[in-house]
């Protein structure tokens, strides 16, 4: 954020929520870098960059630090007065001034200030600012003063409007903001958004979901505002980051990838087409994962959206194959249709007829779930489909694919495309769900239904039919290597054999069984918080290590959830499909919504891990227990699972038995990940044909 801004040694710099000012000591280390003779020579700084030393985070009582040696005394006077922070937290403040003396600063200006109910600074601007402010908001809301453009009362919000309000008139800022700024509907996010375009916002950066763990999995954006250059350009850079160069679990472990280095590439390069006057020569197509969009378009639903998935649909596709429309291939592809429901004399006459419940994960259709009349075809749109002939639906459930196994009827969602000497069916099957879902069209970017018009006008790369086969060909190998890890992955079950003279207990004997509960969804200062919040659909015979959705300390206090301690076991109690019955172990400390069973242990004779194991086990069974019930009462209870029994082993028997089972897990897991590997390799394919490096 600090290479991005490029503050210099003449701006006033800002933190108003500064924490401990790391953002003022970045600051402070870029400028001394960018004025240090070695740096402007290029030559000692190169040097050390190619052994691999991260000169902007040198220390500065390093022998190889950026010395600042072409700083005037006043310039350095200057600086000491140019860097200011404001803090709500007396401890937080006290850190910050320790932090900004051990950097060189003999008078550090952080002051314990209210940045979002007091206006006593209202009228001190800055040349740059840079923040993470907090997003956690009290209860009940902060109450701020009335001098901000937007009302809220999110502290989000509220800070970026500060922001954006207190940079000079050349000002820029680069601020952290969770997603709720990126695309909430309500008045105060709308109205903050439509400010920054019209006014302040240069670029828009997505994060990938976890870089602020352990402490918050908050998804989080930046954005980066110029007063000055927002005035001269008409678009806005939007720009998705996959990876920052640390794994995304709670440990956050280095790795390879890191997208970093090459955003700051880009922002910098469009801010400096900006500046010459020049956008042109920014060439966004150079650049993987990011688009330039207009405010024009930005503006015309009245939501001033930011999430950058929206409008990648401008993307411009980099294949090395000739791009080509479906509709010059398939000049009338054929989609179906549905005789009326009201006579029954049109349905079960045994003429094949596809639906999109038929499409599910079906490869090839040689049984269908209804069946047509002659007189149901001759009263319907139905148009005869050529047996080995590619069908994709369009509408719902938009990309999916199957061939037809047999000569065949579809309904009115389904579209097909039979044999042509052009393309390889098979081949065009692997680019569609690409073509109608990710950013390789122009215009049907995640849609939930299209038409006839805009699947003719879908662009796919053609490749000379021999390279489609053998596209074909490698993908199909992949993809039988998934097949058989799956088949490994759905057939196992974990087993506890029983033995006679082991006691079988009651869970509710040895454990307290609970549930959670889920704040009011209306309540917008229940949610968003730090507080991990878990769903049954997190619940996979796994641990789990992050949540999809955080609750605040108001959300916790207001609901019937609570937070249950790391080691914890879980169970899901809802749902018609796979997901009830299912066990998991808590890897964190989190709360739990209603359809979450919790097992607190209150028998030493009972170990963790074990029931965890138990509990696995008893998948099958205690979903037939369930659907013995029937009806509404189908699912799982807190008293149902009270009353179930388990074999009680002693507890080195249970350690013998958890770690077997582990043991085989481990090697199921192996083929999951054996399965995510291949399914990587078939993704790596495809891209390439679309022309992806990545």
């Amino acid at each position: 954020m600090v290479e991005i801004s490029e503050p210099k040694k003449d701006e006033t710099i800002l933190d108003p929520a500064c924490g401990t000012a790391g953002f003022l000591i970045s600051a402070y280390k870029h400028i001394l870098k960018h004025n240090t003779k070695d740096y402007q020579a290029q030559h000692v700084g190169e040097a050390y960059e190619a052994q691999g030393v991260d000169m902007i985070s040198l220390t500065l009582d390093s022998p190889l630090r950026y010395s600042g040696d072409m700083l005037t005394p006043d310039d350095r006077k200057r600086l000491a007065t140019n860097f200011g922070g404001y803090d709500i937290s007396p401890d937080m403040v006290r850190l910050s001034l320790v932090n900004m003396y051990l950097h060189g600063f003999t008078d550090p200006h952080i002051e314990e200030y209210d940045t979002l109910t007091s206006d006593e600074k209202w009228n001190q601007l800055a040349d740059v600012i840079l923040a993470n402010p907090p997003f956690m908001s009290p209860k009940g809301g902060i109450k701020p003063h009335k001098r901000f453009s937007v009302q809220a009362k999110r502290s989000e919000v509220l800070f970026v409007d500060y922001i954006a309000e207190h940079l000079t008139p050349n000002g820029r800022a680069a601020v952290v903001v969770p997603e709720g700024i990126i695309f909430q509907s309500q008045t105060a996010y709308k109205q903050l958004r439509e400010m920054l375009v019209k006014g302040y916002l240069v670029a828009v950066i997505s994060l990938p979901a976890g870089v602020f763990n352990p402490y918050s999995g908050v998804k989080t954006s930046i954005l980066v505002m110029d007063k000055r250059l927002a005035k001269k350009s008409n678009d806005i850079l939007f720009i998705k980051a996959d990876n920052d160069g640390f794994n995304l679990g709670a440990q956050r472990r280095a790795i390879e990838k890191n997208d970093l280095p090459a955003v700051v590439e880009m922002v910098k390069a469009f801010r400096h087409s900006i500046e010459a006057g020049t956008p042109e020569v920014f060439e966004v197509e150079r650049y993987r994962n990011a688009l330039v969009v207009s405010r024009k378009r930005i503006s015309e639903n009245g939501e001033w959206n930011f999430t950058v998935e929206r409008y990648l649909d401008e993307k411009i596709i980099n294949s090395n194959y000739p791009l080509v429309k479906l509709g010059d291939i398939f000049t009338d592809p054929k989609i179906g249709g549905t005789p009326p429901r009201k006579n029954s004399e049109y349905f079960g006459g045994g003429i094949p007829w596809v639906s999109i419940r038929d499409m599910d994960n079906t490869r090839v259709i040689t049984k269908t779930k209804e069946t047509l009349t002659v007189s149901g075809v001759e009263n319907s749109n139905c148009k005869l489909i050529k047996a080995g002939s590619l069908l994709m639906s369009f509408k719902l459930t938009v990309g999916r694919t199957s061939f037809a196994g047999m000569d065949l009827y579809t309904n009115e969602a389904i579209i097909a495309f039979e044999e042509n000497k052009h393309i390889d069916l098979s081949y065009l099957s692997c680019l569609l769900p690409v073509a109608v879902t990710q950013d390789k069209s122009s215009n049907v970017f995640n849609a939930k239904s299209l038409n006839k018009a805009k699947i003719k006008n879908l662009i796919i790369p053609l490749p000379p039919l021999n390279v489609q086969k053998e596209i074909v060909t490698e993908i199909e190998r992949y993809q039988k290597i998934i097949d058989g890890a799956r088949q490994v992955v759905e057939n196992y079950r974990s087993r506890i054999p029983i033995l006679p003279d082991w006691p079988m207990v009651e869970l509710g004997e040895v454990c307290q069984v609970r549930s959670g509960g889920t704040p009011s969804r209306n309540v917008d200062e229940y949610w968003n918080g730090d507080i991990p919040w878990i769903t049954t659909t997190l619940i996979d015979f796994n641990t789990i290590e992050a949540a999809n959705e955080f609750i605040t300390l108001e959300g916790l206090e207001n609901s019937s959830t609570w937070i249950a301690p790391k080691g914890t076991v879980l169970m899901a109690m809802y749902g018609q499909g796979i997901t009830r019955g299912r066990v998991a172990v808590l890897g964190i400390d989190a709360a739990m919504n209603q359809a979450c069973a919790v097992f607190q242990i209150k028998s030493p004779t009972l170990l963790s891990e074990y029931l965890f194991r138990a509990l696995q086990s008893s998948y099958e069974d205690l979903r037939r227990v369930s659907d013995a019930r029937g009806g509404n009462q189908s699912n799982l209870s807190a008293q149902v699972l009270k009353q179930y029994r388990i074999p009680l082993p002693d507890i080195d028997t249970q350690r013998s038995i958890s770690a077997e089972i582990e043991e085989e897990q481990r090697l199921v897991d192996a083929n999951r990940q054996l399965i995510l590997r291949f399914e990587a390799k078939i993704k790596q394919t495809i891209s390439r044909v679309w022309g992806d490096s990545e």
